[in-house]
């Protein structure tokens, strides 16, 4: 659960608000208010990833006030505290487009620089959004306010949005790779217990590759392996290596992936023994099968349960790796690096974003489901 920046204790927390009101898959849009009785709103913090709970936030300190003031915290009071928070110039537009189109001339954004902004002291706002687990700064703020001679602000208190997995939409469960921005599991639930089938039309699009393409000899992988390990741009990321000689290349460039897919085959022939990955390298050996053009449940559970164990691990695959990196796209968080092996060509590397996601959300959506 998201703890925005500006203080613990601040109500600037759009993160935590959000749990219960709105239905998965809603989409918000302008509603029909009621002349709004408020002049003047603060609402405060991060905005990373701007996402439906954000929404959310927004319209109600819309539906109560004629104007809006989102105050986003700047990048020095974020960026120390979580990976892979976006800039403030990214934070900001995402929220002035959505003003802009939703409620044009209805808000502004401005930077934050401390943990209660512009509350204390402001004559001319008259109310502030919280979420529960906030409030108490809500009523910090009113209380240095009486002391000023200020009127108190009127606290609007916002609950939250469960998401498809019954947890809160927040910006870090979607970096974490959970969810995406409406809230909805990256991987559906029918998968769980049913066998995807590739179907012969995926052939060319699934053989395109998903990521950045460095080229070498193929006997000689460790020259494209170092140029895709140099490309990534933060070498803390998680790193999942898939296919035999990928991960054999890492171990022999000292590198140990956090997650090692193999199958004990290249091009789709056997590796002789002395030759293959000794999964001994690994803390963790998680075995799966899973026929070639197909992904299984247990595959599935088997990659689930590598991302979320925190140890190195390798899942050694009865049957084919090549589908994996779909599973495992979907469920990475964002940054992770996947690196394989592109047949004659060299090393493919591809960091997990949203649109990649995305793409691979849409690609499993071809398969047959049995």
């Amino acid at each position: 659960m998201d703890r925005c920046a500006l203080g613990y204790n601040s109500f600037f927390d759009p993160f935590l608000a959000i749990i219960g009101v709105v239905l998965i898959g809603i989409q918000v849009s302008p509603v029909v208010m009621k002349p709004a009785e408020m002049s003047r709103c603060l609402v405060g913090g991060t905005f990373d990833r701007f996402h439906l709970g954000h929404q959310v936030l927004l319209q109600a300190a819309l539906r109560q006030a004629k104007n809006i003031e989102v105050w986003i915290t700047d990048d020095g009071m974020v960026l120390d505290k979580a990976e892979n928070i976006q800039g403030w110039g990214i934070r900001s537009k995402e929220v002035e487009e959505w003003l802009e189109e939703k409620y044009p001339n209805r808000g502004t954004v401005h930077l934050l620089l401390d943990a209660e902004g512009p509350a204390p002291h402001r004559e001319d706002c008259d109310a502030i959004v919280c979420t529960a687990e906030t409030l108490i700064g809500c009523e910090r703020i009113n209380q240095k306010r009486v002391g000023k001679g200020l009127l108190e602000l009127e606290i609007i208190v916002v609950p939250h949005v469960e998401d498809a997995l019954g947890g809160i939409i927040s910006s870090s469960r979607i970096r974490a790779g959970a969810i995406d921005r409406e809230g909805n599991a990256w991987i559906e639930n029918k998968y769980l217990q049913s066998v995807l089938h590739m179907i012969p039309e995926l052939d060319g699009e699934l053989k395109r590759p998903l990521g950045e393409l460095f080229d070498g000899p193929a006997s000689q992988p460790l020259i494209a392996m170092s140029k895709a390990l140099e490309a990534i741009e933060n070498p803390s990321s998680l790193l999942i290596a898939v296919g035999d000689v990928s991960v054999s290349t890492l171990l022999e460039m000292n590198v140990v992936p956090d997650i090692a897919v193999i199958d004990g085959l290249t091009k789709r022939n056997e590796i002789p023994e002395d030759e293959r990955v000794n999964p001994q390298e690994f803390q963790r050996i998680i075995k799966a099968k899973s026929p070639a053009g197909k992904l299984t449940p247990e595959l599935l559970a088997a990659c689930k349960e590598a991302v979320l164990c925190g140890v190195k691990c390798v899942i050694d695959v009865n049957g084919e790796e090549d589908l994996s990196p779909l599973y495992l796209h979907l469920l990475a968080p964002l940054g992770a690096t996947i690196v394989y092996g592109q047949p004659g060509q060299g090393v493919v590397m591809c960091q997990t974003e949203e649109k990649i996601k995305a793409r691979c959300r849409d690609l499993l959506s071809m398969f047959t489901v049995v």
